[in-house]
């Protein structure tokens, strides 16, 4: 039984923390009960407490977004390292994590998306799994095969500086009140959290009978303020190789955005485009979907 557990761990009792992962266990639940009593005592925020709760917000999904996936994951761009590090302790502040850790489990991802070695797959273990349950219940990614290009230097710093800023992040309001104490931390940390699982989960939950079911969210984009973007993720799993995830004109993508901003005050380099079959295939998807004609090769092109 233990054997098999292992291999899936989807199959575990859902309170059941793998060994070693009993912090984040913890960690998840004390920011939900303490979001939930926030929301009891003080539904609503103030204008003064509302305003630094959204900067921080959209601060960290400008971290999560376009350092942790787009620059360190998939190296699609490169980053002034004052700015990659900010964003970094802005990930870290949102409650992504340390950037190995994430990268780690990122990378695993995408290279064996949706069989039984995806660690987030709804595929293999459903829309709760895929969402929250592999955060503290699937093994450890293996950082020496999928980052060891951060495990040196100014990365491995941030590691042992996660405790710390996450700390920092759940008490950070304290210094204005219980209001800010709930909004700007706890409330702020789980509507983070599940906007981002929302693309290992809704993002996933395509119709692929093999391989990639990945698909694009359009409602999802705006609940997601500045890692708007994120839910074109059938666009980013066509061309992993792109910063620019929204494909078509009316694809909003704030992190593309902010990297074109960047880049054009010399703060971004080496930022690599979509190739333009990627593109012309998405519309072409597009219309042969509205008209029901069927796609026979067209995601073998794509890849």
């Amino acid at each position: 039984m233990t054997t098999l557990q292992e291999l899936r761990p989807w199959e575990r009792p859902f309170w059941k923390p793998t060994p070693g992962k009993g912090g984040i266990f913890f960690y998840l639940i004390v920011i939900h009960a303490l979001a939930l009593t926030g929301l009891i005592l003080y539904p609503l925020p103030t204008f003064s407490v509302l305003i630094p709760t959204l900067l921080l917000t959209a601060l960290g999904g400008f971290g999560t977004s376009v350092c942790y996936h787009r620059m360190l994951s998939h190296r699609t761009l490169k980053l002034n390292k004052v700015v990659e590090h900010v964003l970094i302790f802005c990930a870290m502040f949102n409650g992504s994590g340390a950037p190995a850790s994430w990268v780690a489990y990122h990378r695993q991802h995408h290279a064996r998306a949706d069989t039984p070695e995806d660690i987030s797959s709804p595929k293999q273990g459903g829309f709760w799994w895929a969402h929250l349950r592999w955060l503290y219940q699937s093994a450890p990614a293996d950082r020496q095969k999928w980052c060891r290009d951060l495990r040196q230097g100014g990365y491995k710093v941030w590691t042992y500086a996660e405790v710390p800023v996450i700390l920092l992040s759940i008490f950070c309001g304290l210094l204005f009140g219980w209001r800010a104490f709930f909004w700007m931390g706890s409330i702020r940390l789980v509507y983070s959290l599940h906007m981002q699982c929302f693309v290992n989960s809704i993002t996933h939950l395509g119709h692929a009978k093999e391989g990639d079911s990945s698909k694009n969210v359009w409602w999802l984009g705006p609940l997601q303020l500045t890692a708007w973007g994120e839910n074109w993720h059938r666009n980013h799993h066509s061309n992993a190789g792109s910063a620019r995830l929204g494909l078509r004109w009316w694809q909003t993508d704030i992190g593309w955005y902010f990297i074109c901003a960047l880049e054009a005050v010399g703060l971004a380099s080496n930022v690599k485009r979509p190739k333009p079959r990627t593109v012309h295939l998405a519309g072409v998807e597009k219309n042969l979907k509205a008209a029901n004609v069927p796609q026979p090769g067209l995601e073998a092109a794509k890849l």
